[in-house]
């Protein structure tokens, strides 16, 4: 088998394949952010141009009627009575300026509501808030934890809005605007959850420092497993990241108690079958040729111990498991136990991550 996809741990690409790497992802990046920001500009543009013209329909037939009212209080009247069908000036305008204003009140909150009440799940809102991410706000929700306007909801789907009370442990949540995003280079013994029961090593405790936001990890790492792992408190990139239609890549390095055999290797390109359903690796190479227990191996899916459990599935004990890329993020220059905030070029493409794939394959 070729080794071409992990020419990553032998021959890296060269400075200036890398540069035109990002230069051609940075360009496809503008350009559909671009084209997302003028879709929106339309669609508002578009709301505008509605509520603009109901007030013109609505004034062209008030000046309809005027006319027609004040047509008819000038004919003529028998005996100091009015005449039969007609109306006294100053209750029509009166009549006028309370329909006007009916018009006002109806046109008004097109734009009031799109500003400021954009309804969204409450799972969603609890995210957006930073208190987990999504898969876990689900859970919060479901045990009656969260409360939206002095009621308990148990309904994930709930729709909420930022006009709405929502409160998790007494307190009440906010959508957060600062957002953070920390990678770490985790050491072993360290657990990728906010808080341990067991008193137990966690992960915020390597990011103590860094800010007063409250983050979480995306994704886990479990206790014995070290390397790349992405910190946020940004709701909607962990559910893109979590998601399996997105195939985020990770790269593992492998450390085997016995060399890995050339029949198993061919076993784990082709697939093997776990308890909970057939798994094969995206990609699979060794690490060093003349040390054949080092395994790098590139796979998509989020199973919980996914590359532990494919070769304990076929005899072999895992001794060591370093993640050493996630969804295009290294631990370069990031040593173990230490963490750095992302740059802003990697958090774009972090958001722009397989959209054009996803695109592609909508289309199909």
């Amino acid at each position: 088998m070729s080794q071409s996809p992990f020419q990553k741990f032998v021959a890296p690409k060269k400075n200036s394949v890398k540069k035109e790497e990002f230069k051609q992802a940075k360009k496809k990046a503008k350009k559909e952010r671009a084209a997302a920001i003028n879709a929106r500009f339309d669609e508002k543009r578009k709301l505008k141009q509605e509520a603009w013209e109901l007030r013109q329909k609505a004034k062209e037939s008030e000046a309809a009627r005027g006319i027609v009212e004040t047509t008819k209080n000038k004919l003529p009247k028998g005996d100091g009575q009015e005449a039969k069908g007609t109306r006294p000036i100053s209750h029509d305008l009166k009549a006028q300026e309370i329909k006007e204003q009916g018009t006002r009140s109806k046109i008004a909150p097109i734009h009031k509501k799109d500003a400021n009440a954009v309804e969204m799940p409450l799972n969603k809102y609890l995210a957006h808030c930073g208190i987990c991410s999504r898969r876990d706000a689900v859970e919060i929700i479901k045990k009656g934890e969260v409360k939206v306007n002095g009621k308990a909801i148990l309904e994930p789907a709930f729709k909420v809005s930022n006009n709405d009370d929502v409160v998790y442990n007494n307190k009440k949540v906010f959508v957060t605007k600062n957002l953070v995003y920390i990678l770490i280079n985790k050491p072993k013994d360290y657990i990728t959850t906010t808080d341990d029961p067991q008193g137990r090593k966690t992960v915020l405790q390597l990011t103590k420092s860094a800010t007063t936001e409250r983050i979480y990890p995306v994704g886990r790492l479990d206790r014995n497993t070290s390397g790349v792992l992405l910190m946020t408190n940004d709701g909607e990139l962990t559910q893109k990241l979590s998601h399996p239609s997105y195939e985020v890549k990770k790269v593992y390095e492998a450390t085997l108690d016995k060399p890995l055999t050339k029949v198993d290797f061919d076993k784990i390109i082709a697939g093997v079958v776990l308890e909970d359903g057939k798994i094969a690796a995206d990609s699979l190479g060794y690490v060093d040729p003349k040390d054949k227990t080092i395994i790098g191996i590139e796979i998509h899916s989020g199973r919980n111990r996914i590359v532990r459990r494919i070769f304990e599935h076929l005899g072999y004990d895992v001794k060591g498991l370093d993640r050493v890329l996630y969804a295009g993020l290294t631990k370069k220059n990031v040593p173990r136990g230490k963490w750095r905030f992302l740059a802003e070029k990697e958090i774009r493409q972090l958001k722009y991550i397989n959209k054009t794939k996803l695109s592609k394959d909508a289309s199909k």
